[in-house]
């Protein structure tokens, strides 16, 4: 009986991929689910697992074809090598003690969220043959926005470390194998992790490159060396000699002083620096920040609140409030108040951009910027138009305690309709921050300061503070843009107006 393997689905607006690398040969024995072969897309690299066991008959799609959604990549004959998938992944011959003892078990990637497909290995806490109890951290995966500890499912013995430090791996990849057994088959799966290091240290990379990747180069005449590669093992993929080709063209087009990626450095100072590569999260933050910049009309207006009655209510009912709420009451609540309540006045602002639509959104899904030890993120309270102060203040805090702990989910920052990003916290008297793509606005908070400020006539001390509203000018004109501050600082200096809606 033959089956077909297909291409699988590539993602949202990914219409078409290139057969990057195949694994096996026609006559060759697989296994269910190991690899087959390698798709490249713009954005991804996509391994395509082998849906059942036998012997790859046949094989549709060539390395540096093109193909797209479903297409037939090679015909699987079932049975023929289901009993000899050992031959066909010797590397993994070293597990087979434990296995053969019924309790191996294997250590997976987790559910890494929504539109996350791949992590990278940021640090293991245990090595090959240490004993590691049930639930016990084994592993800390880096995705783009949060970073996930990977316990362990069992007790026993650390016997395998599939993905090392620094590996980029798939959801539901396997990172190690732990059995129960005892030390004995660490000691046999330790040479062969000691046998793969000195490859790749002897030749800097033991993979063979993406053929697409191959035949751009040699036409952009560049070496493997002068190009980083993304893909797995350090691959170099189609997309990484894009990059190269754009940042040498950007080169020669840049005068001479900015051409040189950096200015030598006396060997003293030299001695005295620390290089460290940026984290997933940092990355992707540089990214979505450029991506914004470079997409959005991001314009920003200021006002200033004046905060005294704020904070006479919140002085005035602050210990009631945590009394029976059992959570402070702080800043944000009314903050958020009073955008949700500006939000329904500008819609414009709570909407976002889909090609050519403007797409308007009848709730209001609050993004909270949050500063964290590994870098920005963005916690997403839903539904906030709908909560009370006290549903709000629960929120926020429980965001930001998993915020800074690293245990927020994907979901838990997807879906955002509009952020608050406070600055005053750390002292800033203003600024102009940036949007949150796909989001067109976000409101800056800052500093309290006294300051002098004529009232009826006289010169009082107040407690003001600046805003900031950074906005898509795209959709949202200069006049909704300040009517949704004036808005928002007219509830802010008389917070009744909140509660009666006006």
């Amino acid at each position: 009986m033959s089956t077909e393997v297909r291409v699988p689905t590539l993602g949202e607006s990914v219409t078409e991929a290139t057969v990057a690398t195949w694994f096996k040969k026609p006559g060759d024995a697989v296994a269910v689910d190991e690899m087959l072969c390698e798709l490249e897309t713009d954005k991804v690299t996509v391994e395509v697992p082998s849906p059942v066991a036998g012997t790859l008959a046949e094989i549709v799609a060539a390395e540096g074809d093109t193909v797209g959604v479903d297409a037939l990549l090679a015909n699987i004959t079932e049975g023929a090598g289901a009993e000899a998938p050992a031959p066909a992944a010797p590397a993994k011959a070293e597990a087979a003690p434990a296995a053969a003892g019924g309790d191996a078990v294997d250590v997976m990637v987790p559910t890494l969220g929504e539109s996350v497909s791949e992590a990278t290995v940021a640090t293991w806490f245990k090595a090959v043959g240490d004993t590691v109890a049930q639930d016990e951290m084994l592993c800390e995966l880096e995705t783009d926005k949060v970073s996930v500890e990977v316990p362990a499912p069992a007790a026993g013995v650390l016997t395998e470390i599939v993905a090392p430090e620094g590996t980029t791996v798939e959801a539901s990849a396997k990172l190690a194998v732990i059995s129960g057994s005892g030390a004995a088959p660490a000691k046999a799966a330790a040479p062969a992790a000691a046998a793969a290091a000195p490859a790749s240290a002897a030749t800097g990379k033991d993979v063979e490159d993406a053929p697409a990747a191959k035949k751009m180069m040699a036409e952009a005449g560049l070496t493997a060396g002068s190009v980083q590669g993304s893909g797995r093992d350090g691959r170099v993929m189609k997309d990484d000699v894009q990059k190269a080709i754009a940042a040498g063209a950007a080169a020669a087009k840049a005068p001479a002083p900015t051409a040189a990626p950096r200015a030598p450095v006396p060997a003293d100072d030299a001695a005295r620096e620390e290089r460290v590569k940026m984290t997933r999260l940092r990355q992707t933050i540089a990214r979505r920040l450029k991506d914004a910049q470079n997409t959005a009309a991001i314009l920003t207006t200021y006002n200033e609140v004046d905060m005294t009655e704020v904070m006479a209510l919140r002085n005035a009912y602050k210990d009631q409030f945590e009394k029976k709420h059992g959570v402070r009451l702080g800043f944000m609540s009314f903050f958020t108040k009073a955008c949700c309540h500006a939000l329904k006045e500008v819609p414009e602002v709570n909407a976002e951009i889909d090609g050519t639509d403007i797409v308007y959104k009848n709730f209001v899904h609050m993004g909270v910027a949050a500063g964290t030890p590994q870098g920005l993120v963005v916690p997403v309270i839903r539904d906030a138009d709908a909560m009370s102060f006290a549903d709000i203040e629960k929120a926020i805090a429980e965001k930001g305690r998993r915020a800074r702990d690293g245990k927020l989910s994907m979901a838990e920052m997807q879906g955002g309709t509009f952020t608050i990003s406070n600055g005053g916290v750390y002292g800033s008297l203003m600024s102009s921050p940036i949007l949150n793509p796909p989001q067109s606005g976000i409101l800056g908070m800052h500093k309290i300061q006294d300051r002098p400020m004529v009232i009826n006539g006289e010169i009082k001390i107040r407690p003001m503070m600046y805003l900031a509203l950074s906005y898509d000018h795209r959709i949202v004109d200069g006049k909704g843009a300040v009517t949704f501050l004036v808005r928002v600082k007219e509830a802010l200096e008389d917070p009744r107006r909140l509660l009666m809606d006006l």
